[in-house]
């Protein structure tokens, strides 16, 4: 046999070597961006779970008539606009992200403020339904924790496979764009503190 014929032989071993390596990356790294999309929808769960919440805060805490209604009224509000932002998990963006963040952090200030301001209240202090609501409160911002951080876990796998060689060659082939990462704003890392409200 020729070594013309050997080395076009072996051109043709190792392109199907290639081939098969890239649909194989190609596979592999759709499912790390599937998880990354599902990840998202985990947070924004979590994010309603707190929402649906609110309401069932807010009617309780109107029983009391002389509670603030400014109080009451900024957290409405800041809900409905929370509600309003709908982020596309299947095309994630830093500004869309950022969106999401801004409206969730105008929540958690409303509900600080609440939660400060209910302490001078004994008597909703004292209401059996409004500490299961606090307590499920707490709950659903830990919940609210967990699968953020899980999201940018895997944000992080999915970008360092996009990012390290070949896959940065792969990525720009097969059309994979960086994922972003969700942050906080400033001070929104502080969720309402919830947990010893009833210690005291």
């Amino acid at each position: 046999m020729s070594s013309g014929k050997i080395f076009g032989i072996g051109a043709v071993v190792l392109i199907i070597i290639l081939v098969i390596y890239g649909v194989s990356w190609n596979n592999s790294t759709v499912t790390v961006s599937e998880k990354v999309q599902s990840q998202w929808a985990n947070v924004e769960s979590s994010y309603q779970r707190r929402s649906d919440l609110i309401p069932n805060i807010v009617s309780t805490a109107k029983q009391y008539a002389e509670f603030e209604q400014a109080t009451l009224t900024g957290v409405i509000e800041a809900r409905a606009k929370a509600t309003s932002i709908n982020v596309d998990a299947s095309n994630l963006t830093a500004e869309s992200i950022q969106a999401f963040s801004q409206a969730q952090s105008a929540v958690s200030s409303g509900l600080g403020r609440l939660l400060a301001t209910y302490e001078n209240y004994p008597d909703l202090k004292a209401n059996e339904n409004f500490k299961e609501l606090i307590n499920e409160l707490e709950r659903t911002e830990n919940r609210i924790n967990v699968e953020r951080n899980r999201y940018n876990e895997d944000v992080r796998a999915y970008n360092t496979r996009i990012k390290k060689f070949p896959g940065a060659m792969l990525a720009s082939i097969f059309g994979f764009d960086e994922s972003p990462y969700f942050q906080a704003d400033e001070g929104a890392q502080n969720a309402p503190n919830v947990g010893d409200l009833f210690n005291n």
